[in-house]
């Protein structure tokens, strides 16, 4: 983009922060590849905001306040004397408009430029740097976004996720202990524990049902946990469904139904890596969390686990509860008993 190009090298000093709840701190920002690159004051990246998808809050007023679409928790502030910049943003927000397609006569030669640019883009990139691009553009909003549709496809299998109003409220408390994100419990789910896009972690609900204290059930997350950071569960998605959903989730920002559809039923029967055991057991000691009930909890003989069993960072020690007797009940029975 040749607007771009000129601004390459313009920088400005701004308010950021990156959630409703956090503090504003003074920023440097700048322009990457197709992106708003905000910096610390020591020129480490905090975010990556993707041109395409920055939207203004306050049009023709000064501070000028923008965030990332779909995310209007995080904003950027921009103050009267960073004029040049907020011009700056405001060319390349107007050269991007108008660049989209609009319906009317010259639909189909939009479309067949965007076909063009598609096809360039698939023949002189190599797909890992493609995914690799993508990656780094698509915003927690977003990635959560399709979680969710993953999710909703998943129900249609296993049945609608269980709700109960005291278990949801108990889940919630064991969430917080093992500051876990979002949880969802289906009646079943094909397999004992699975990770989806936007930090969402599905249980069976017989990893409750089936035991008889509530650590089973947290080692099961800590084990989904310790894959997702090995494994980033949007690249996993994007290997899967291949170069033309990514770059379709690149230029529109969504995938195929299709393509959901068809990966919620790979998620639900495909055999996955072990999670390493040298990092959940550390998972498990931050946690001060016992591993050995999670051990006998996927293999009643230990022989599989065993080095779970060996390697229990709680072994001897005195630890609290998880949840209280009332609320592991509550929670047994999320899905009504």
């Amino acid at each position: 983009m040749t607007a771009l190009k000129k601004y390459a090298r313009l920088e400005a000093t701004g308010l950021w922060r990156s959630g409703a709840e956090d503090q504003r701190r003074e920023v440097i920002v700048s322009f990457g590849d197709a992106t708003l690159v905000i910096k610390d004051m020591n020129d480490r990246a905090l975010a990556h905001w993707s041109l395409a998808a920055v939207e203004r809050a306050n049009p023709g007023e000064r501070p000028a306040l923008y965030h990332p679409d779909g995310d209007p928790d995080e904003t950027l502030e921009l103050t009267e004397g960073e004029a040049e910049m907020i011009e700056a943003i405001e060319t390349l927000r107007r050269a991007i408009s108008r660049a989209r397609p609009r319906p009317g006569r010259l639909r189909l030669a939009s479309t067949l430029v965007i076909v063009g640019l598609l096809l360039a883009l698939l023949l002189f990139w190599l797909p890992g740097a493609l995914r690799d691009h993508t990656l780094r553009l698509v915003p927690p909003a977003k990635r959560a976004e399709i979680g969710g549709a993953l999710l909703e496809r998943i129900e249609r299998l296993s049945g609608p996720r269980c709700a109960d109003p005291g278990g949801t409220a108990a889940l919630g408390l064991l969430s917080l202990r093992l500051k876990a994100g979002r949880l969802a419990i289906l009646p079943d789910l094909t397999r004992d524990s699975l990770h989806l896009p936007g930090g969402l972690i599905l249980l069976d609900r017989a990893v409750l049902e089936d035991f008889e204290e509530p650590d089973v059930a947290a080692g099961y997350i800590r084990a989904e946990q310790t894959r997702r950071a090995a494994r980033d569960p949007l690249r996993d998605l994007l290997r899967w469904s291949g170069p033309w959903q990514n770059l379709r989730l690149l230029t529109t920002g969504d995938l195929a139904p299709e393509a959901l559809d068809a990966y919620a039923a790979h998620l639900a029967t495909a055999p996955r890596p072990p999670a390493d055991t040298t990092a959940l057991l550390e998972r498990f000691s931050k946690a001060a969390l016992r591993s050995t009930p999670y051990a006998y909890g996927r293999d009643i003989t230990g022989e599989s686990t065993l080095p779970l069993i060996e390697g229990d960072p709680m072994a001897g020690k005195l630890t609290e509860p998880l949840l209280s007797d009332a609320n592991w009940l509550r929670l047994q029975n999320i899905c009504g008993g």
